[in-house]
């Protein structure tokens, strides 16, 4: 689960980290009295969405006056914002953060993450904020630092102080440095996230370090401790088919391919992926219906890849083992009859119950392509889309 700067800021502030005063808006005019609230002559205008990159898509805008304000937030709110991570359909931007002002004299870049090579949680740093740290590991992999904290110790001092001073902080700010990355680590570990990142971490010219951005990414599976956070969900950034698959426990992720993939197991469903485009085909969806789909669950699952209008096939690849083929092979009927599906469909089926459940294949008279392999149903289901 994503959620936007503001609410990362929110998060942040929580835990003794430093940033800008903002607030947030949903109209022009919030914006204006915004500006107004905060005071000062300088306000930057910002576009709220799950995506980086926003500045250079025009969705982050410094305003010297309340005109100016009002002009930006205009401009801003209801474009299609495209950045390099929202694809070039971009996304609609409904809500703003209106900031005061900051004076910037250095930007850093700060990440917590999950290392799991060494199944500890990595700090890592950087003296060149502002970029995207792909490029700076691609083209500058020497100015990114790292620390590896034990979890049962947690960051110390000694950790965050040679990072701070490791990435360029003057020694009169190490101090607010140090108090920043441990207030960042706490947020991390106490909000179960998988991702806690400031880029960019800002030096000030009174000698202060803020956060001027916040993106965090949440492990799903540790929401139910979290409410509070679940609140900050905001469903206008998702994909609707994902939202809808949410409500039926099945792991759905949209892809560009026109193929539709219904399989249990997440390895079964990413090897039947490679196996569709090792057959020169694309697939539309990662989507896993987890060890005990019901005839309801397959019958969700078929209609949510048909409202994709790019879905011109469907491949349903099981193993059963805790889920007999008897009982998917029931489910598929079922849905077939109930989503009128009209685009080709092939089952590949194997493990427990499997000659009855192709045999219930058989006796339904639908027109169901099947297969005993992965490269034959991959075959038959590019051959059929073509």
């Amino acid at each position: 689960m994503k959620i936007h700067e503001y609410q990362g800021k929110e998060l942040l502030s929580q835990f003794g980290v430093r940033v800008p005063r903002g607030v947030f808006c949903q109209s022009v005019d919030e914006a204006v009295k915004a500006a107004e609230l905060l005071g000062g002559k300088v306000w930057v205008v910002k576009a709220q969405i799950h995506a980086g990159g926003r500045g250079k898509g025009g969705g982050v805008k410094v305003a010297k006056s309340l005109e100016e304000v009002r002009t930006y937030a205009q401009q801003i709110l209801g474009m299609q914002l495209v950045t390099h991570q929202t694809g070039p359909e971009g996304q609609n931007v409904r809500r703003l953060l209106v900031e005061e002002g900051a004076d910037i004299r250095k930007e850093y870049y700060v990440a917590v993450l999950t290392d799991r090579a060494t199944q500890k949680i990595v700090v890592m740093a950087s003296s060149e904020g502002g970029m995207e740290i792909e490029e700076v590991a691609h083209h500058s992999p020497e100015k990114i630092l790292k620390v590896y904290v034990d979890p049962l110790v947690g960051l110390t001092d000694a950790q965050a102080s040679e990072l701070a001073q490791g990435i360029g902080i003057p020694a009169a700010s190490v101090g607010k440095a140090v108090a920043l990355f441990s207030g960042l680590y706490t947020c991390y570990v106490r909000t179960d996230a998988s991702l806690a990142e400031i880029n960019p971490l800002i030096l000030e010219g009174n000698g202060d370090v803020k956060a001027l951005d916040a993106k965090f990414n949440f492990d799903a599976n540790a929401l139910f401790r979290h409410p509070e956070i679940v609140a900050y969900r905001d469903l206008d950034e998702e994909d609707p088919n994902e939202i809808e698959a949410s409500k039926f426990d099945l792991a759905y992720i949209s892809l560009d391919g026109n193929i539709g993939c219904l399989v249990n197991g997440a390895g079964l469903a990413m090897a039947t992926m490679d196996a569709i485009k090792l057959f020169g085909g694309s697939p539309a969806n990662f989507l896993d219906v987890g060890g005990g789909a019901s005839t309801e669950k397959v019958t969700a699952a078929f209609k949510i890849m048909l409202s994709n209008e790019k879905v011109q096939g469907i491949l349903v690849n099981i193993f059963g083992g805790i889920m007999k083929c008897d009982t998917i092979a029931n489910g598929v009927i079922a849905a077939v009859r109930e989503a009128h599906l009209t685009v080709p469909l092939v089952v590949r089926m194997k493990g427990t119950n499997e000659e009855l459940g192709k045999q219930i294949l058989k006796d339904s008279g639908l027109p169901i392509i099947t297969a005993d392999t992965m490269a034959e149903a991959a075959t038959k289901i590019v051959a059929a889309v073509k």
